[in-house]
């Protein structure tokens, strides 16, 4: 009786993972699913930009006039870090640029938002302005200081789209 007993419960495991597999894989055959799709969604930041513009101390900026591809992806004011403004944009492609801004000082924000990119000692005439190149392992940046502000454009995009970037921020 016991030995039937063991049978049973291996017999009543292997039928219970048969019916889990069999409505898993139903679900899967018939729920419909696009993986074509980018996970990647597109945020507004209208609203955002017109109350950090309302709200901060120094001129925030967006870039205007992007090539299609580029999509907002992420948009914060955080008044309580400094005037923090953060507009994210990601691109078909997988690039990624970031603009930055903050009263915070330029060493420590710089650092924070670049994650750790070292100062170059190059500089680039961006429509009138110096912008600082810096470049590191994760994000690329252009820096700047003005207004009593840091701006800082940072990414995984080329240096030459960066630039594009800083010269369409209004």
């Amino acid at each position: 009786m016991a030995g039937m007993r063991g049978t049973k419960t291996i017999r009543d495991m292997v039928l219970s993972l048969a019916v889990i597999g069999a409505v898993v894989a139903f679900i899967y055959i018939f729920i419909p699913h696009d993986e074509s799709q980018s996970p990647v969604q597109t945020v507004s930041y209208d609203v955002e930009l017109a109350t950090a513009k309302r709200a901060a101390a120094y001129p925030v900026l967006a870039p205007e006039g992007l090539d299609k591809d580029w999509r907002a992806t992420s948009v914060r004011f955080k008044a309580d870090e400094r005037d923090h403004w953060h507009l994210g944009f990601h691109s078909d492609n997988g690039g990624y640029f970031a603009v930055e801004q903050s009263t915070e000082r330029a060493p420590v924000f710089v650092d924070q938002v670049t994650r750790g990119a070292e100062q170059t000692g190059r500089t680039e005439r961006i429509d009138g302005s110096a912008w600082t190149r810096y470049e590191g392992e994760t994000y690329d940046a252009l820096v700047r200081t003005e207004k009593g502000a840091t701006t800082v454009v940072t990414g995984s995009a080329s240096f030459e789209t960066l630039a594009r970037v800083a010269g369409s921020l209004k």
